[in-house]
């Protein structure tokens, strides 16, 4: 384990052992690993001297999250809630806190028209430097940003493409770091094909060591070195004022997150003008966008429709059984309809 997550109090065992579970079922616990870290350092301060976690522990942990949202919260929650079972179940009593209740979000995602994804593009091909600096992912951006709304993919999970992963003879590309840790194919249409080929031709050509190396990252920057996440959002807010998008903020967006979201709702929409059931594309979408689970994409048909009511004309009426909607009736209770 690396130096950063060196845990040192009374809990490290417990805390490396639960890691370890997570790594044996191919879990990616990086996000787990820094609140663990927390816990440990709170645990060192509190001077815990006995593997027995009491409900007046985790209050005291509480009162000092002042500044975390209700997510942050919950996920944290959710970390101590493993931890704590998995203590007792090899003989250390703890109190095992619930879960909090979540709030239903009310965060409605940006969705970019067609013309607004071809004027991002055509500023993105335009875009250019002010000086020669080596460092700067500008030279992959044109191909990322295509590649994060033609799929679907995460920002975290474009990042971590190898060379080895990327078959474009075979049209797909395989992810192996995901959100949720499960490897998944996502496929690779025509015009993207065209676009990543070009780029390689013109990476390949920069007098960079390994560049084309199986285990090298696919997208670099022109000195050949990783890029960040956050070198992407920098150059797409550039990009949103060349074009005139407004940029809201405070996690309002639009954000590069929301070319997923546009990924999807554009998806459904072709789906539905080819005279495809949306409801019978949904475990096809799902798949393509790594959910695991139907909820988690059928909250796009709703936006698909609130977008573009014709199309709900053309789901089958049986819907109306599978995905009931909600009224009143029978005074002030709920009853699905």
């Amino acid at each position: 384990m690396s130096e950063q997550f060196n845990y040192k109090s009374i809990l490290a065992p417990y805390m490396k052992h639960l890691l370890e579970i997570k790594a044996s079922a191919g879990i990616s616990s990086l996000r787990m690993k820094w609140i663990l870290k927390e816990f440990d350092d709170f645990a060192v301060k509190s001077l815990l001297k006995e593997p027995h976690l009491t409900a007046e522990f985790i209050t005291e942990w509480r009162k000092t999250r002042v500044a975390d949202c209700e997510r942050t919260i919950y996920a944290k929650y959710s970390v101590w809630s493993q931890l704590t079972t998995l203590m007792c179940r090899t003989g250390c009593p703890c109190f095992i806190p619930k879960l909090p209740r979540q709030s239903h979000p009310d965060f409605t995602p940006y969705i970019f028209t067609h013309e607004q994804i071809t004027a991002l593009f055509k500023a993105c091909d335009q875009y250019r430097l002010y000086d020669v600096r080596m460092g700067t992912s500008l030279f992959a951006m044109p191909s990322l940003l295509r590649l994060l709304y033609s799929t679907g993919v995460r920002i975290t999970e474009t990042l971590s493409i190898k060379n080895e992963d990327v078959h474009l003879d075979e049209k797909y590309i395989m992810l192996r770091k995901t959100k949720n840790g499960t490897e998944r194919i996502v496929p690779v249409c025509e015009s993207l094909h065209e676009v990543l080929t070009e780029y390689i031709s013109y990476r390949n050509e920069m007098p960079v060591i390994n560049v084309t190396g199986p285990k090298s990252q696919f997208f670099v920057k022109a000195d050949g070195t990783n890029f960040q996440a956050s070198a992407v959002y920098q150059h797409f807010r550039k990009l949103l004022k060349q074009t005139g998008i407004p940029y809201i903020g405070n996690h309002r967006g639009p954000r590069v997150h929301d070319l997923r979201h546009t990924y999807a709702v554009h998806a459904l929409i072709q789906m539905g003008r080819n005279g495809m059931d949306l409801y019978t594309g949904l475990p096809i979408l799902s798949t393509c966008l790594g959910h695991h689970s139907l909820s988690a994409t059928e909250q796009y048909v709703r936006l698909t429709f609130a977008i573009y009511p014709e199309l709900e004309q053309q789901c089958s009426p049986i819907n109306a059984f599978v995905y009931p909607k909600i009224c009143k009736a029978y005074g002030d209770d709920d009853r699905l309809c």
